[in-house]
């Protein structure tokens, strides 16, 4: 649900004086971990903070399997400058008050990063605890504009310089989307169902409606559920009726292959189009009803550039890689451990305030970093500069068809 910076505030700052006394020190102390006898200027510690139990555990767990295993490839590799990365490993429940209680706790231990939270809510607490701090932060999925921009509304608006990502933002989502709409798939008319109080899907329909408004796309209908709906028969059959070229549906795969299904049933013949949140539909519907369906993704599955990774996702966890969270979360981690080695080349003490604000200046300094979803630039509000995959339901199957 949608938060308000104040709101967060107050309750970040409400939960623990641990914040207050802040998180860089200018001595580390020995690392908490009883195994290991060495001091924490052997090791760099960061924290990763995702929902790995409770809902939508599903987006949380592939974020923090994939950020564990580059991490650990990494120290298998030597760490940086033969420092191993220590990780604190938190499960927020998709909560931001339990966001903001990890990160005091890990503030404790000398972190000199943060890789998390998962879904937007949850970051954007996280966001004001963290930049109140000055502690780098990288989210593999929270897409809504405001988790680095104290107000996306206000183009003079302050920007959280320490928080970033490695997903797309929901205004380039929504914008792509009904680009595609128009100049690939020559829709005229397009229905929109979206998730009332979701900040991603709200976000996402903002976007698509004013460039829609710019290309001549005329929105027929737009309809809303509650967070936690499983009945959207009422919604999908006055969208139905309308006939029109494409059905917009900026909400997560769950929902969406619940509202395609009895979309069909109730005669809607359109295209449906999603967001990055589309992102293993094809476990969510029939392939009969999804066939020919596209969404905007944050990786191209299948392709040369990640084919690695999937192998030893699969290797590792047992299972295909679930979704695009994964492998952004493995860039995310991959950011930020390049970010870390930056700091430390300095000769800076990690878990330092020193140390903290290198990393800062690092990863907003990122330029041409090759990860495994593309190649990482971030704009003047921390966002990733990279071509979006267009993904098509093609016989119960998510196939990348180009970059767009």
């Amino acid at each position: 649900m949608k938060m308000k910076k104040i709101v967060a505030m107050l309750m970040a700052g409400a939960m623990t004086l641990g914040l207050m006394a802040g998180c860089g020190s200018k001595t580390p102390a020995p690392s908490a971990d009883p195994g290991n006898t060495g001091s924490a200027v052997e090791e760099i510690v960061v924290a990763l903070i995702t929902n790995t139990t409770g809902d939508y555990a599903q987006y949380g767990i592939p974020v923090h399997n994939a950020a564990m295993l580059y991490i650990e490839q990494l120290n298998a590799q030597g760490g940086i400058n033969g420092k191993q990365i220590k990780v604190l490993e938190y499960d927020d429940k998709a909560d931001g008050v339990e966001a903001v209680n990890a990160f005091n706790k890990a503030c404790g231990q000398n972190i000199s990063g943060v890789i998390g939270s998962v879904l937007t809510g949850a970051t954007l607490t996280l966001a004001d605890a963290t930049y109140e701090k000055g502690v780098a932060q990288i989210t593999a999925s929270a897409t809504a504009a405001g988790v680095t921009v104290i107000d996306p509304e206000d183009p003079d608006s302050e920007v959280r310089t320490n928080v970033f990502r490695s997903c797309f933002i929901d205004p380039f989502q929504g914008e792509k989307m009904a680009d595609y709409a128009v100049n690939k798939l020559g829709a005229k008319t397009a229905a929109i169902l979206l998730e009332s109080g979701s900040d991603y899907s709200e976000g996402l329909t903002a976007a698509f409606e004013a460039k829609a408004a710019d290309l001549g796309l005329e929105i027929v209908d737009k309809e809303a559920f509650a967070t936690g709906d499983k009945d959207f028969n009422a919604q999908m059959t006055k969208i139905a009726n309308t006939n029109a070229d494409v059905v917009f549906m900026p909400i997560y795969y769950g929902e969406a292959g619940l509202a395609i299904t009895q979309g069909r049933q109730a005669g809607m013949k359109s295209v449906v189009m999603g967001g990055d949140g589309f992102g293993g539909i094809k476990d969510y519907a029939s392939a009969e009803d999804l066939e020919g369906s596209v969404y905007c993704s944050g990786y191209a599955p299948g392709t040369e550039s990640v084919a690695q990774f999937e192998k030893d996702y699969e290797a590792k966890y047992g299972e295909p890689v679930p979704n695009m969270f994964a492998p952004l979360a493995y860039d995310a981690a991959m950011l930020m451990c390049n970010a870390l080695k930056a700091a430390d080349d300095k000769g800076l003490t990690p878990g330092t305030a020193e140390f903290q604000a290198a990393v800062v200046e690092a990863m907003a300094a990122t330029t041409d970093v090759v990860g495994i979803t593309g190649t990482y630039n971030f704009d003047a509000q921390n966002n990733p500069i990279k071509s979006a995959a267009i993904l098509q339901l093609q016989s119960g199957a998510e196939v990348f068809t180009e970059l767009y």
